[in-house]
């Protein structure tokens, strides 16, 4: 008689590792490209001397904000997802989480971004709660608005106007020239992103800007970036930055020229949308570099 091995259960994910999952910390290109313009922004703003805790609070604010938004986007979304191949092993959509734990997860997000803004000035303050609605808002924009990717831009830009005023307690015209550029970057690499996602998306009816611009994608991106080019040109310009942020300007510029000849092949493989998201991820991050030596005589 042979005697059969007992079949093994797969191991289970502890919870935490799935709750870190539904927060995206497994996937930090997502969070760093959200703190990228609130770095530009208060360093800019400061001359590139901001105090040390305020950075401290915003680099937090961020990672906070960005999980506490991709809860939400989970939240609503929990019945698409799984409809999606990029999405289908989402926490929620793989119901390997609750609705209830996921409400709990969200709300100690925004408690999280919210003790940070009460570090904060007043006008700050009043931007973070403006932001909220938005937040909140974007994952429902992709049922009934064309280009959802506009409503992640206008979220993505608070970043600027919360972390500009956090600096110097006011608005000035370089903190909107950068919010520009900030808007049109988000539109630019989170257009490429969804590309991946335009048969899943056509499929179940949703919205997006790669459906929306159609065979002319591309150089809808194309214009996006080109338009942040110009918008960043003119932050160096007004802010009287140095050779630094010219060097790296110059070097951004030329990465996203490239992606944009890429986008323009006949065929684009599926990993290059991804590849271009996270090659967005380090442009921002030469241009703070270059931003903070732009500030020094």
């Amino acid at each position: 008689m042979v005697i059969q091995a007992p079949i093994s259960e797969p191991p289970t994910e502890p919870k935490w590792q799935v709750i870190v999952r539904l927060l995206r910390w497994d996937k930090p290109a997502g969070r760093l490209i959200l703190m990228v313009p609130a770095l530009w922004a208060i360093f800019l703003a400061a001359r590139g001397a901001p105090p040390w805790p305020l950075i401290v609070v915003i680099i937090i604010g961020t990672l906070a904000t960005s999980a506490a938004g991709c809860v939400v986007n989970d939240l609503w979304d929990r019945d698409i997802d799984p409809d999606v191949e990029r999405t289908q092993n989402r926490p929620l959509a793989s119901r390997a989480l609750t609705v209830q734990t996921g409400i709990m997860v969200a709300l100690v997000a925004f408690a999280c971004a919210g003790g940070l803004a009460l570090y904060l000035n007043p006008l700050s303050l009043a931007l973070c709660i403006a932001a909220v609605p938005v937040i909140i808002g974007y994952p429902l924009a992709k049922r009934f608005f064309p280009i959802p990717q506009l409503v992640l831009s206008i979220a993505w830009g608070f970043a600027v106007l919360i972390s500009w005023t956090a600096a110097v307690g006011q608005l000035e015209p370089t903190a909107w020239l950068l919010w520009g550029a900030t808007v049109l970057w988000t539109l630019g690499f989170d257009t490429v992103y969804a590309m991946s996602d335009r048969e899943d998306d056509q499929k179940l009816g949703i919205n997006s800007s790669a459906i929306f611009f159609g065979d002319q994608v591309a150089n809808a991106v194309g214009l996006f970036f080109l338009g942040t080019i110009g918008l960043l040109t003119a932050v160096g310009v007004w802010a009287n930055l140095h050779l630094g942020f010219w060097v790296t300007l110059a070097l951004g510029t030329g990465v996203w020229i490239w992606q944009y000849v890429r986008l323009r092949q006949a065929e684009i493989p599926q990993l290059t949308y991804g590849a271009i998201f996270q090659q967005n991820v380090w442009v921002g991050f030469i241009l703070l570099g270059g931003m903070i030596l732009g500030t020094l005589a």
